[in-house]
Parts: C-alpha cells; structure tokens; sequence
C-alpha cells in the first residue's frame, strides 16, 4: 500500500474575555510554624482586599506554594566566609479570573495598594471556553492536512483514498497573553480605584496534525 504523511496547521485568532490577575507574595520569619501562620494571615487579607474590590474572595487561588530554609553569607573573626540561619522563607503564587472590566481591575489593583500585604502582579488574558477554541484549532489544521494531501496528489498524479491513521499530541494549548508583566503594586500611588485602560490583543492560537493518507 502507498501512502502519504501531510502534517496540517490550523490557527485562529480569539479576543479575549477573561482577566487573570496574578499575585505573588512572601515573607521570611525566624520560627517554621510563625511562617505558616504569617502566610494564612496574609492570604486573609488579600481575600478581604479582594471582596472589597466587588469579587469573591473565594476566587482567588493558590497556583504555587512553598516555604524554604534562608540562610546568609558572612565574615568570621579570621575574615573566612560562614553561612548562618536566618529563618523560613514562604513564597505563595495566586491567581483570580474575571470576565474582562477595567473598571473591576481597576478596584482590585487600588485594594491591593492600600492593603497591608506587600504584593507583586502581573495581569494576563485567556478565554472562558478553551475547549472551543481548541476544537476549531484541530478541526484547520485537519483540513489543512486534506487540502494540502489533495495538492500533493493532483501533482503527483495519484488519487487520494482513506485516512490510515492520524498522530496528534493531544498536548496542552497556551491559550493566554500577558501584556504586564510583576509589578509591584505599592509602587503605583494612587488615591482611588486605579485608572486602567488596557486593551489586550487578539490570542494567536495554533496546533499540527500529521495524517498519513493511502494513495492509489
């Protein structure tokens, strides 16, 4: 039997509609259990500062959590270099989406510069229905993979048959664009709701398929 193997690429351009706002925080303290306890506190916080802001404090999640030992260079009394304890480090990484307002942002960023946390953001774009856009993503780049097997065998003179088989990774599709990227929000004054007028660009989304086609 002969074949023919034609990998195809489908792509699409979606607007975004959600907002995700990335927040990191991290604290060091001399005793393990007062880390922990430091980090609960402050997550508080942060979910008060966002139900203040209009949202659920419930929505904002933990994507990256740790605590690790700290310890410090120094100079002994014979000048060699020593490494001593200083204590335990937490670093905690959340995120909470929202359907696409300025205005929402806006609040959100103003709780968060008046709250006591010290936080670092970045503000980021996707879609709510993902499973959508990749469907159209596979459903090109399969056709793109018939149309270019049609040319292939038109030119070499044979008749293009049945799909034999069809590889696809099924790997995840990034479906996300972040225009800003950690700041530090207690570096942004303001005396209200922050003024913001960000309009993301399109989400540029693309993916292979590679069908092998028998030909006769």
């Amino acid at each position: 039997m002969r074949t023919i193997r034609v990998t195809g690429r489908g792509s699409v351009s979606v607007k975004p509609d959600t907002t995700c706002l990335k927040i990191t925080f991290e604290g060091v303290y001399k005793d393990y259990e007062e880390t922990v306890k430091q980090s609960a506190e402050k997550t508080k916080i942060l979910r008060e500062a966002i139900e203040k802001s209009g949202l659920h404090g419930e929505d904002l999640k933990t994507k990256d959590f740790s605590i690790e030992s700290v310890y410090e260079s120094y100079r002994d009394y014979n000048d060699d270099y020593k490494r001593r304890f200083v204590g335990y480090k937490f670093h905690h990484r959340t995120e909470i989406q929202f359907p696409n307002d300025n205005k929402i942002l806006g609040r959100i960023l103003y709780e968060l510069s008046v709250c006591s946390v010290k936080v670092e953001f970045s503000i980021g774009y996707t879609v709510k229905d993902k499973d959508a856009v990749k469907k159209e993503v596979i459903k090109r780049a399969v056709e793109n993979s018939r149309e270019k097997a049609e040319i292939l065998a038109t030119a070499a003179g044979v008749i293009l048959e049945e799909i034999q088989s069809i590889d696809y990774s099924w790997g995840e599709i990034e479906i996300r664009t972040s225009p800003v990227d950690m700041f530090e929000v207690k570096s942004c004054k303001m005396e209200s709701s922050y003024d913001i007028d960000i309009e993301p660009d399109d989400i540029d989304v693309a993916d292979t398929v590679t069908i092998l086609w028998e030909i006769k």
